[in-house]
């Protein structure tokens, strides 16, 4: 294996040459000079949220609400020409939910097998997001409607489902997944993971969870508790690490104040009850989809806002927010995960910054953090499998030796 990962960073650094090189052609030949501004998504995912949100208040699950926001998701879905497949599951007691799932094939990747030769197989990974929302019966009668949690999830899904054509050269076979039932023990991503077959289970490489991205001060990427497990944390976390790469190379935060961090705490604590003292480091002690993802021993990640800056974990809460303390700080499954309460405490004004008559920066935090997390997952899709070639990465490989022949039994022939 590490003959083969040498190889394919030999490979990635021909396409990024290469790839500049004709950026740089590109730019040379045309005298205007155009700039692509990441994450420039306009406000479709923030209108899906708070349409969501706002329709469907009440989509407890297995409700009717929740069955009706289901089929609010799979029109958006169909909106965006995709046919999704609605899987039906129910509960021990006969109670039904729907997921609304769009699968969209890539490349495959090129792997190196036992004997050293190359084959192009598949490798899968999950975007999900639950639409249901814990509606409990104190909160009848007040405003909250979930946009936070998560109506924000699933803005942000269909967000990434939108851009998905402008990527062309996917290695990933991606699953989009709307859960129903999250907020019944993770039902719906329960019922997805046990439908895909032993050998597309075998092959998800990464299942990313969105989830109340809105309320909390800060965007937190974690990683699963599986990778607490001794010899696992970097094979276990290295989707997580490349998120943090993808934001920062794009400048989302000197763009739009956005930044995707993670939670060092430091606490010493038993947190996956082994019996062993963990690091509260890159984990989330918030659950949501990711959950059976997690105990199948797939690598997740899992976006939220929160805020981990504290000294103990039982102080830990989504907000410091002075207008947002009611509860002691908590959003989530309390009224204040409300449209009309939390547009009034986050959203300024847009503004022009440089005063050409044109908004340079959104003043819309849920549009800013929806965009720019959907961004951050594709991008970091695109950076691959980690132990596989897409076939352009593997034809660039085999068309650019660095040896007369290759150890793997793939004759190679010499560059002019």
């Amino acid at each position: 294996m590490g003959r083969f990962m040498n190889r394919l960073i030999k490979t990635a650094a021909l396409t990024l040459a290469v790839s500049f090189c004709a950026g740089l052609l590109c730019a040379c030949g045309d005298d205007t000079e155009q700039t692509v501004i990441p994450a420039d998504y306009g406000t479709y995912g923030a209108d899906i949220a708070r349409q969501l949100a706002g329709t469907y208040s009440d989509r407890t699950a297995y409700s009717q609400g929740e069955q009706q926001a289901g089929e609010f998701v799979q029109q958006a879905m169909k909106d965006l020409g995709y046919e999704p497949q609605v899987q039906t599951f129910t509960n021990s007691s006969g109670l039904a939910s729907n997921n609304y799932v769009v699968k969209i094939e890539g490349t495959g990747f090129y792997s190196e097998g036992a004997d050293g030769s190359y084959s192009l197989g598949r490798k899968i990974a999950v975007i999900g997001a639950h639409y249901d929302a814990a509606m409990r019966s104190d909160l009848t009668g007040s405003t909250f409607d979930g946009i936070s949690d998560n109506a924000s999830g699933v803005g942000c899904l269909l967000t990434a489902l939108a851009q998905a054509s402008s990527y062309k050269k996917m290695g990933f076979d991606v699953y989009y997944v709307a859960f129903g039932a999250g907020t019944d023990s993770y039902a719906g991503a329960n019922a997805f993971l046990n439908s895909l077959s032993v050998e597309d289970r075998s092959n998800v490489e990464v299942m990313y969870c969105i989830d109340s991205i809105y309320a909390g001060d800060k965007v937190y990427a974690s990683a699963g508790y599986n990778s607490l497990v001794p010899g696992s944390k970097y094979a276990m976390r290295r989707k997580l690490y490349q998120t943090y790469d993808v934001c920062y190379a794009n400048t989302l935060y000197s763009t739009y104040g956005f930044d995707i961090l993670y939670n060092e705490s430091g606490i010493e604590t038993d947190l996956n009850g082994d019996g062993n003292a963990d690091i509260y480091n890159e984990v989330s002690a918030n659950k949501s989809d990711y959950v059976p993802f997690d105990d199948a021993g797939i690598p997740i990640v899992f976006f939220d806002s929160y805020d981990y800056n504290f000294e103990s974990m039982d102080e830990m809460k989504d907000t410091k927010n002075l207008t947002l303390q009611d509860y002691g700080g908590a959003v989530r499954s309390t009224p204040l995960d409300s449209t009309s309460i939390l547009d009034a405490a986050l959203r300024t004004e847009d503004t022009d910054e440089d005063g050409d008559g044109v908004t340079d920066k959104s003043g819309d935090v849920l549009q800013i953090r929806i965009n720019a997390i959907a961004f951050v997952i594709m991008e970091t899709l695109m950076k691959g499998s980690d132990d596989g070639m897409t076939p352009d990465e593997y034809q660039t490989y085999i068309n650019n030796p660095t040896e007369s022949t290759l150890e793997s039994g793939v004759t190679e022939t010499t560059a002019d």
